[in-house]
């Protein structure tokens, strides 16, 4: 068993309720985490696509159509999609800032609902094409404010879980995307990839339907000087119905610490964009951000997930039926293995997930690619075989940090005033990556075939020694207290427990009139 303080920190862990029954028996953490699964399903609209484009390029139908795209025209389909992820990314920083999570939360659902229905009725490849585009720009508005909102709305102790299993939801959309096509597969028509492409909306209308009921975060509120409506939500939600007429000392150590955090930013005026290199500690958390995001396409996963279709024809497995059977297992296995390393993540820690996932994909990578080359000279079946197992243990060790970690990791280390940009530029380093992906990943398969795969083996050494000397523990810390690792005790939040009334004095946050708001939230 875990220790609260080994979750969330002493400072939390002291004035956490004692409660003998679980979180789904208890109704105001129910209440919370079911509307936390509105946005935790952003990360799907993701790898719906991801996976649609894999299951698409299986299917004659769609090939035949659309002029069997081939070479650069073909990275530029992929890619279409994470160069509209990059155009909005300078924006979608800012308004999450600025708006709120919740507004742009919405405008991205939106967007991608339109470009939905665009790529469905597409009558040409350019029209497919620019629908993708709007597919990734309106995608970042969905995946960008979605990680903050969980972790600045979860309780304390599911917060590492919350975060964790949010990129893991890919795989969901993943999974449907996958099944849809091997089932539309035979149908002679258009309709073979129109329905899977119509089935994109599907994640954002149930976001679209339960859109209203989502709380705003409490740390945007107390920035905007909206105190009292932050404690409002917190009480609602954290402490429940027998501390609406009393003050909880859960969510006034909560308010306390964000408060303390938050004025001590403004304190600073390290708040724009040039504070994520203005000091050491934030020239770290920037690094770590590029570095994950780089890492997390540049470490093999690129040609296995848009190009899964050219590595199973390098090894003779050519069937459309075959191909589209292998890609949906594949994704069940990736949700299964990734969902247990987020409900693992307070017990294991993020730094050993990485670790753990660094020495196993380069030992999985090093066995596909020896396997490769001996198929690629001797036909070898045997080796063949050995390559698409490798493919499944790649994943895995893929999937257990670099699913649920790639953004929960970045929402903890950067502080509230940096959070919205800090996980935008890391969202450029994935996305930047995986346009350049897109157009050099099949070039490289097409020109040398398995020796590509060599130049992933060394890139995962380097990857490996970045993690182990670069990457620090978060677990045992609340949001607020992980400024610590990176900023020393410049940063501490232990003094809040000494000046918690003066510092909730200070934000003019009043118990009578935080009562009077909690039925409006």
């Amino acid at each position: 068993m875990v220790k609260d303080s080994d979750i969330v920190g002493h400072s939390l862990a002291e004035v956490l309720p004692h409660n003998p029954k679980y979180w789904f028996q208890t109704p105001h953490l129910l209440r919370l985490n079911l509307l936390l699964l509105v946005p935790l399903i952003g990360s799907s609209v993701a790898g719906y696509d991801g996976s649609l484009m894999n299951g698409l390029q299986s299917l004659p139908q769609w090939r035949e159509y659309f002029g069997h795209p081939a070479g650069s025209l073909l990275g530029l389909v992929n890619g279409a999609q994470s160069i509209g992820s990059v155009i909005s990314l300078p924006l979608v920083g800012w308004f999450s800032d600025k708006f709120g999570r919740k507004p742009v939360l919405l405008a991205g659902v939106i967007m991608i609902i339109i470009a939905t229905v665009i790529q469905a009725a597409s009558v040409n490849l350019a029209m497919f094409i620019v629908s993708r585009l709007i597919v990734g720009f309106g995608g970042m508005f969905v995946v960008q404010p979605s990680p903050m909102l969980i972790a600045e709305l979860a309780y304390p102790t599911h917060r590492g879980k919350y975060t964790s299993a949010y990129w893991t939801m890919y795989y969901l959309g993943a999974i449907l995307a996958s099944w849809t096509t091997f089932g539309t597969q035979d149908y002679p028509s258009t309709w073979s990839w129109r329905i899977p492409s119509i089935l994109q909306a599907g994640f954002p209308l149930i976001q679209l339907a339960f859109w209203y009921w989502i709380p705003e975060s409490p740390r945007w509120l107390i920035d905007q000087d909206r105190a009292p409506e932050a404690t409002a939500i917190l009480t609602k939600y954290h402490a429940g119905p027998e501390f609406t007429g009393s003050s909880s000392p859960l969510v006034a150590r909560e308010i306390a610490e964000i408060v303390h955090t938050i004025q001590l930013e403004k304190q600073a005026k390290h708040t724009g964009w040039s504070a994520l290199v203005a000091t050491p500690g934030n020239r770290k958390r920037t690094l770590i951000a590029v570095c994950l995001g780089a890492f997390a396409q540049w470490n093999g996963i690129g040609v296995v997930s848009y190009y899964l279709t050219l590595v199973l024809d390098t090894v003779g497995i050519t069937d459309s039926f075959d191909q589209t059977l292998i890609n949906g297992l594949l994704q069940i296995f990736n949700f299964a293995a990734a969902f247990s390393a987020a409900i693992l993540v307070d017990k294991l820690g993020r730094r050993t997930l990485f670790i753990w996932s660094g020495i196993g994909m380069l030992v999985s990578y090093i066995v596909w690619t020896a396997c490769s080359a001996v198929n690629s000279d001797t036909g070898s079946k045997p080796a063949g075989i050995v390559v698409v197992v490798c493919l499944f243990t790649f994943f895995f060790h893929y999937d257990i940090a670099y699913t649920p970690l790639l953004l929960s990791y970045p929402t903890e280390i950067f502080p509230y005033s940096l959070r919205s940009k800090g996980i935008a530029v890391e969202l450029f380093a994935i996305y930047g990556s995986l346009v350049i992906a897109a157009f050099v990943n099949p070039i490289g398969l097409e020109n040398i075939g398995w020796k590509y795969y060599i130049v992933f083996c060394c890139f995962l050494v380097v990857f490996l020694a970045v993690t182990w000397w670069l990457f620090p523990e978060t677990k045992g810390h609340s949001l607020e207290e992980i400024a610590v690792l990176f900023d020393g005790e410049a940063a501490n939040v232990e003094d809040v427990r000494l000046d918690e009334d003066k510092i909730l004095a200070s934000a003019g946050v009043d118990h009578h009139e935080v009562v009077g708001k909690i039925d409006h939230v």
